[in-house]
């Protein structure tokens, strides 16, 4: 379990305030930070991993201290075993995938640092230079790198952000992979409603340092408000009158669909807007997100 309780003043859009953080994480939990840009999510891990120093408070990790403000404890970020990926992936060039790789591995574990390779999907691309790969390649091998210390918590930063949407299913099905194999700790910042709904067991949704809402994604962002045996989440893309309805055409990770609205329904709705679609037989609920 990982327990943080600090404060952290920080400038947001419209003003400084304080990152209020007071959490427990729970072993093998995956986790998910949701908010707008400048809530507060990056600093939320940087100060986890030791790249950024609370103004108060403590950080405690199966029971020791990683950092105590009254104590005067502060555990360096190379002594928290914690593993992270970047969203430009911070490869170096000069380095094959291999040679990146083994940089993180202080062992001479050849068996493990094989299995690493075989469950990034790597092992096909260790003499090659990362200018040479996709950007899938690439997280794969940043995730191989961080994976290769042997992490009991693994922190990922939009990691998928940049990727195509077919890359980016592929690697969300990898990740949930890595992280039961591993049996890892994960802490990842999502923007996409869909890709949260998938990986996270639970959610916490900052706003200007606070934590407004947290639990698991389905009931965070529906507010508990929605049943139906069918579930989805998506953006709205295009909005269309036909007669006395309107039919909405909703992103959903690789997927478009059309739902039928009445004009209550749209009244708060508009292009752009993410959504969640709920149905028990032929009547779907469109709740705003």
């Amino acid at each position: 379990m990982i327990e943080l309780k600090y404060r952290k003043k920080l400038n947001f859009s419209s003003s400084t305030a304080f990152l209020e953080v007071d959490q427990k994480i729970l072993k093998q939990e995956f986790l998910i930070l949701y908010g707008k840009s400048g809530s507060g999510k990056t600093s939320f891990l940087k100060i986890l991993a030791g790249l950024m120093d609370p103004d108060e408070g403590k950080i405690i990790s199966e029971g020791k201290s990683w950092f105590d403000k009254n104590q005067n404890i502060k555990v360096s970020p190379q002594k928290r075993n914690i593993g992270f990926v970047f969203q430009d992936y911070a490869l170096f060039p000069n380095m094959s995938v291999k040679q990146n790789v083994e940089f993180a591995h202080d062992t001479k574990d050849s068996v493990f640092l094989n299995e690493v390779f075989e469950v990034c999907g790597i092992k096909g691309l260790l003499n090659r230079k990362p200018d040479t790969l996709s950007g899938g390649q690439k997280q794969r091998t940043a995730l191989a790198r961080a994976i290769v210390k042997k992490p009991s918590i693994l922190i990922l930063d939009e990691p998928l952000s940049a990727l195509d949407q077919e890359t980016r299913l592929s690697l969300q099905d990898e990740l949930v992979r890595i992280h039961k194999k591993f049996e890892l700790t994960t802490i990842m910042v999502s923007h996409d409603l869909s890709e949260i709904a998938k990986l996270g067991h639970r959610v916490l949704v900052l706003d200007e340092g606070k934590i407004k809402e947290e639990g698991d994604p389905i009931t965070v962002f529906s507010k508990g408000k929605v049943s139906g045996k069918v579930k989805f989440v998506g953006e709205i893309i295009h909005i269309k009158k036909e007669d006395i309805i309107f039919v909405l055409t909703i992103a959903s990770g690789n997927n478009i669909v059309k739902v039928v609205a009445t004009e209550e329904d749209i009244k708060s709705l508009g292009v752009g807007d993410k959504v969640m679609v709920a149905s028990k037989a032929f009547n779907p609920i469109i709740v705003k997100i």
